[in-house]
């Protein structure tokens, strides 16, 4: 079945700030043909790999403050654009965006690239889908530094739910506040999104740069709707495979490393706390209480403070 989707202009990418890094495209990934799917590919390729993995409605220009001290250790750093965002394609019909589609691509593109000795990097919908992937290829993998994101976790889902269920007007959490928007609009100020999920770190051109991949409200579907399907109850797909990647986690014997933006109001200190536990072995987090949601933008100090615990 062919995919109606819309492509960015390259020219919108004419001026990135603090991001050099030439793109790559694949189109023929297994199930996604036509597709065009961009990544970030920086480094020597027998080199450990970061795979540093986006959220919504950000793309892998998130990471513009990480990808140049994870290439000082000599590593290869990959950064896909998920289907939607970026430079990657991005289908129009919002029915087009599963859990399963987004999580299968990504599984397809490490196939590709026959990835090896991967640091996951991951944050938001990042965490989300990415966390669930090492379970099915485990020798791949050997870290993680992860942020700012979650898995079902109990009681903390069943809370969304409630949240969720709660009438109009009724006082929210920040993720039932943000589900709320994207029922109710058919556009999003996805910059301003950044900006204010940034704890206001962002210049105007960083701002115009999280703009760029959406040239009008057509191109961003993907950006309304994710918010929809985080599973948080068996109902919703990836629920279960999202507590099967909880008891993976619990036998992980990798390293790891946790930054928490605090000022997350979404998924800050409580809910990330409740994710280290699981994770065996996870060292004490690094919180940075002025971070918010999109805790990469303070990706210049985490870098050293995450190799730094895995030289330890």
């Amino acid at each position: 079945m062919t995919i109606e989707a819309l492509r960015t202009p390259d020219e919108r990418f004419s001026d990135l700030p603090d991001f050099p890094y030439t793109p790559h495209y694949v189109d023929d990934l297994p199930g996604y043909d036509g597709l065009r799917m961009a990544y970030i590919d920086e480094g020597p390729k027998d080199a450990p790999v970061f795979l540093c993995l986006h959220g919504e409605p950000s793309w892998s220009f998130l990471y513009r403050k990480m990808i140049p001290p994870f290439l000082e250790t000599g590593a290869r750093v990959i950064a896909p654009d998920l289907y939607g965002f970026g430079r990657s394609d991005k289908p129009v019909n919002q029915d087009d965006y599963t859990y399963g589609f987004h999580r299968q691509s990504l599984l397809e593109l490490i196939k590709r690239l026959d990835l090896q000795n991967i640091t996951l990097v991951c944050q938001d919908w990042g965490g989300v889908l990415g966390l669930t992937l090492p379970m099915e290829e485990p020798s791949r993998w050997s870290r993680l530094l992860v942020m700012n994101t979650s898995l079902p976790l109990e009681p903390a889902s069943s809370i969304v739910a409630a949240d969720l269920a709660r009438p109009p007007g009724e006082r929210k959490t920040g993720f039932g506040v943000w589900h709320a928007i994207s029922q109710s609009t058919d556009d999003m100020a996805v910059g301003h999104i950044l900006y204010n999920g940034s704890s206001k770190r962002l210049t105007d051109a960083e701002v115009a740069a999280y703009d760029a991949p959406y040239p009008d409200k057509r191109y961003k579907a993907g950006a309304i709707v994710f918010p929809r399907l985080v599973p948080f109850s068996e109902a919703q797909e990836g629920y279960t495979i999202g507590r099967e990647a909880l008891a993976f986690w619990n036998s992980w014997q990798g390293q790891s490393f946790m930054a928490i933006g605090g000022a997350d109001t979404v998924l800050g200190e409580k809910p990330m706390r409740l994710l280290a536990a699981e994770i065996q072995g996870c060292p004490e987090p690094m919180l940075i209480p002025e971070a918010g949601h999109f805790v990469q933008e303070w990706g210049d100090e985490i870098v050293p403070a995450a190799l730094a615990s895995f030289s330890a």
